[in-house]
Formats: C-alpha cells, sequence, structure tokens
C-alpha cells in the first residue's frame, strides 16, 4: 500500500462515507457520523490534499442528543442520509432510556446545483420513534429506495422499498420480512414484550433481523440478516417482494459480543458471486469480564458464495486470516490488547453500483475495512483460492476520542470507498480520514 494523505476531521468522526465526482471533474468526498450529527464535507479532487469544506448539521445537536447520522448513500446528484436513535437499540446498550428526543427515518437532499451545500428535499419517517430508524439502505440512482429500517409490529429491523420520485413526499412501496419477526397478534412473550427503542446488545443479534443493505441487482436483492444469515429476495415486482433463497452462517460463524452475524452480501458485478461477511467489533468498547462471561468468541469470516442457483446459495470459500505484521505489538488480532480473546472479525466492503461510474467495479478485487486489522485487498478471480494482495494498518490515535470506552486504544478501520483512480479513501473509529492507493 502506498500512503497519500491524511486528514484529522477537525476532530470529529466519520462513518460511513459516499463519494460525487461533478460535471466539471472535480471529487467530492460525504461522511456520515459514528457518534452525533453531521455530514462532513471533503474536496478530494487532489487526493494528496483533500480539503475539508464543512460540516452539514440537519439537527441541533444539543436538542437532538439522542440522533446521529450514521450512513450516506449519493447518486445521480441526490444524498440520502439515514437518522437513528443513538445509533441503533442494540448499539447504545447505556443508552439513557428518558432522554427521548430522537427522530428515526431518511433525509433527502439535492446537491445538483451546489455539492458543498446540500438542499434538502425531504424526509422519510420510519414510523418508530425513539428507534434504530433506518441503519443500512441502498441507492443506485431512480425512485426507489431499498433500507433496513424499522416498522410497527415487527422484531428488529425488515426490509422497506419506498419510491422518492418526488423527494418532498416519500411514499412507502412494500415491507420484506421473515415470519418470526411479525408479532401483532403473536403469543410469544419475547416478541409481545420486544420494544425498539430498548438496548438489545448482544444476543438481538443472533435473532432474524436485517442488518443490510439489500444490495439490487437484476432484480434480486442480496441481504444481510443477522442470525437468518444471506436472504435473497426477488424484487422484480417492488410491490412484493419474495424470498427465494437462504442460506444460515450463524452458528457455526458469529457469536457473543461480535456484531451483526450475517451483516453485508455484496454481488460481484458480472459474476455469480456474492461477497458474506460476519462482523466482529470493536475492542475498543469491549469489557474484559464481560469477555470472560461470553467464553471463546466464534470465528468471523468473509465467505464467497454461489449464487448461480438464487435458490440454493452455497458457500464455496472463505478468506484467508489477515495477515500479522512481523512488528506487530500482538500475536494476532483476536488477543489485540485484551485479557480474554475478543470478537475480531470484518466490517464494512467497497459497494460499487452501476450507476456510479466513479468508484472503482472490479469484480476481481475486495476491499474490506478489518477493524484493527486495518485496510484489507484481496484478489477474488479465483473464488476457491483467494489471496490477500495488500494491507494498510492505521497507527493508534494519539488520544481518546470517546472518554466512556473500556477497551484498548487502537488504529481502527470502519468504512471505505475506491475511487475510479483507484485511490482508497479509508475512515478510522477514534482518529481521522485515511487516503491510501494499493501499487499491486
Amino acid at each position: 500500500m502506498e500512503f497519500v494523505s491524511y486528514h484529522d476531521v477537525g476532530g470529529t468522526n466519520l462513518f460511513q462515507m459516499a463519494l460525487n465526482k461533478t460535471k466539471d471533474g472535480k471529487y467530492y468526498l460525504y461522511g456520515a457520523t459514528f457518534v452525533g450529527i453531521g455530514i462532513n464535507i471533503f474536496d478530494v479532487t487532489d487526493p494528496a490534499n483533500p480539503i475539508y469544506i464543512k460540516k452539514v448539521l440537519p439537527y441541533d445537536p444539543k436538542e437532538w442528543v439522542m440522533t446521529t447520522t450514521l450512513k450516506i448513500q449519493i447518486c445521480n446528484d441526490l444524498m440520502l442520509v439515514s437518522v437513528s436513535s443513538g445509533g441503533g437499540a442494540w448499539f447504545s446498550s447505556n443508552r439513557a432510556e428518558d432522554v427521548k428526543e430522537a427522530d428515526a427515518g431518511l433525509l433527502i437532499y439535492s446537491i445538483a446545483d451546489d455539492p458543498e451545500n446540500p438542499k434538502l428535499l425531504g424526509f422519510w419517517d420510519c414510523g418508530v420513534p425513539n428507534s434504530t430508524g433506518v441503519h443500512r439502505f441502498f441507492y443506485n440512482g431512480g425512485r426507489y429506495v431499498h433500507l433496513s429500517a424499522e416498522a410497527k409490529g415487527f422484531y428488529g429491523l425488515v426490509y422497506r422499498i419506498i419510491d422518492i420520485e418526488d423527494p418532498s413526499k416519500p411514499k412507502d412501496v412494500s415491507t420484506f420480512f421473515l415470519p418470526e419477526q411479525y408479532y401483532f397478534g403473536s403469543l410469544d412473550p419475547e416478541l409481545t414484550s420486544y420494544s425498539p427503542s430498548a438496548p438489545h446488545f448482544p444476543s438481538f443479534m443472533d435473532k432474524p433481523h436485517f442488518h443490510g443493505p439489500p444490495f439490487v441487482r437484476d432484480g434480486l436483492a442480496y441481504c444481510g440478516y443477522n442470525g437468518a444469515g444471506l436472504c435473497i429476495v426477488d424484487v422484480n415486482d417492488v410491490t412484493s417482494p419474495r424470498l427465494v433463497g437462504r442460506l444460515g452462517l450463524h452458528p457455526p460463524f458469529g457469536n457473543g459480543y461480535a456484531g451483526a452475524r450475517c451483516h453485508t452480501a455484496l454481488p460481484l458485478s458480472g459474476r455469480d458471486l456474492v461477497v458474506v461477511t460476519n462482523e466482529g467489533d470493536r475492542f475498543a468498547v469491549m469489557r474484559d469480564h464481560l469477555l470472560e462471561e461470553f467464553g471463546a468468541q466464534s470465528y468471523n469470516a468473509i465467505s464467497m458464495i454461489d449464487v448461480k442457483n438464487p435458490a440454493n446459495p452455497v458457500l464455496v470459500g472463505i478468506f484467508p486470516y489477515p495477515e500479522v505484521p512481523e512488528d506487530y505489538p500482538y500475536k494476532n488480532f483476536n488477543f489485540c490488547g485484551l485479557k480474554n480473546q475478543g470478537p475480531f472479525g470484518p466490517h464494512n466492503l467497497h459497494e460499487p453500483m452501476s450507476n456510479k461510474p466513479y468508484l472503482e467495479d472490479n469484480p476481481n478485487r475486495v476491499y474490506c475495512c478489518y477493524f484493527h486489522a486495518g485496510m484489507r485487498v484481496y484478489d477474488v478471480s479465483d473464488p476457491y483460492y483467494i489471496k490477500e494482495l495488500a494491507y494498510f494498518i492505521p497507527p493508534p490515535p494519539d488520544k481518546r476520542r470517546f472518554e466512556s470506552w473500556p477497551g484498548p486504544l487502537l488504529g481502527v478501520a470502519e468504512d471505505c470507498v475506491v475511487d475510479d483512480r483507484g485511490y482508497i479513501y479509508m475512515d478510522t473509529l477514534e482518529d481521522g480520514l485515511f487516503i491510501i492507493k494499493c501499487l499491486v
């Protein structure tokens, strides 16, 4: 890897990022926030000299103290931003239950006239206040947005499709869910006592609910559905989505203190293959005594799934364990500054889409932010013999940005975007933005 540049983001933080290229050839990077509210805007036309433009605040953070803007998508000059309560019910297990200033849904902006000053067009309310709201979503242009979102009467997140042909008046189109999620009239006490605004970490992750995004390609949506594994949904008729195929991955992958049991499902362009991740987690939030109670943590993998027959998805390959540098201060990434084994594993992937030509779309290469194992780049030309090509581990930040976290201070890769010039934009948990390039 070649280090290109770094930006500290003014001491704030980034989470999911989105890239946009204007008609005059300028590249803009937009970053949502992991903790708090805001969309950060950078001019990255010259990756060696990223320019921080501003931070857009959709809400007053002093008034909307439990509202967060975690995820972002941009296509065809529209910028969509998810709105959640405290980052998600399972994420904020120590949240103050008496604080109710939280919105939940999707903000819709235009960046057509001025990419540095987004114009608010509309808001879609998921209908479940003080909840996770919208977690992850897919937008590849056009009138439909595909979301993992809360819905009244359902346990955990479900798959919802909305119509934004008129961005000022978003409309519900349909909802897909697994039968185990429906609790209207249920006699199951666990379902009927379920509160979408209560903390549910970590056993909540074992349940069949939709992490997302629903990655849509050729009329099929590939869904990381937490404890239910990979779900393939036919959305050729957006008003009536239906389940086509399903592959369970938990167990054996993912348990205990880890994140989403099935996190992301990324179809590779022009290939009958889908890359699926079981999320690890951030060691910064880990508490040794809880890890000791959980005992051994399951392996959290990146898997290669053959979907030639969508009704029968088949696991055909597992990505290799990330190489540990010779001079790394720990013997491996599982016991990395913790007394007990932590839930090590992958996080976000670079997600190319057909209507975003300014993003790299190489079906033989996968980019993964692997938490404290850093950015990892893989050659997947042979789905049975996957090779790690290169890696970049960010250095530990010089100070803790989130003081209440008890775990080790590590450099942690969170999200990545790769542009059509080969530049990799990688943000970090308690640090800033790194721009790097893979020379292989």
